[in-house]
């Protein structure tokens, strides 16, 4: 998983070669802290079509400013460089793959 931060989010993200899914976290969020092992296994068994990341939204307030998000656990998916699918808050893992279905 990616560490995302407001230097290298552009580079990472917006001319990435293949989707990549952001998840905006903070330390103090405890459903950020339950999705963080569903997302290693999206890693895992998707990482070859698509990139997981993450980004401390406290640490890193213009980025998340530029995209609007309003809470934690926010995630992003991107691809060519534009925001293709916003899923708010924790789900299961089941519920996260549907959500990002034909999207990568």
């Amino acid at each position: 998983m990616i560490d995302l931060t407001s230097e290298n989010f552009d580079e990472q993200v917006l001319r990435g070669g293949k989707p990549v899914l952001v998840e905006f976290w903070a330390d103090w969020c405890p459903p950020c802290k339950m999705i963080a092992p569903i997302l290693e296994q999206i890693e895992a068994e998707h990482g070859d079509r698509l990139t997981i990341a993450k980004i401390n939204g406290d640490e890193n307030p213009d980025i998340v400013t530029r995209y609007g998000v309003m809470g934690f656990p926010t995630l992003n998916l991107y691809r060519d460089g534009e925001v293709v699918r916003q899923i708010i808050g924790a789900k299961p893992k089941r519920a996260l793959l549907a959500a990002l279905d034909g999207h990568f």
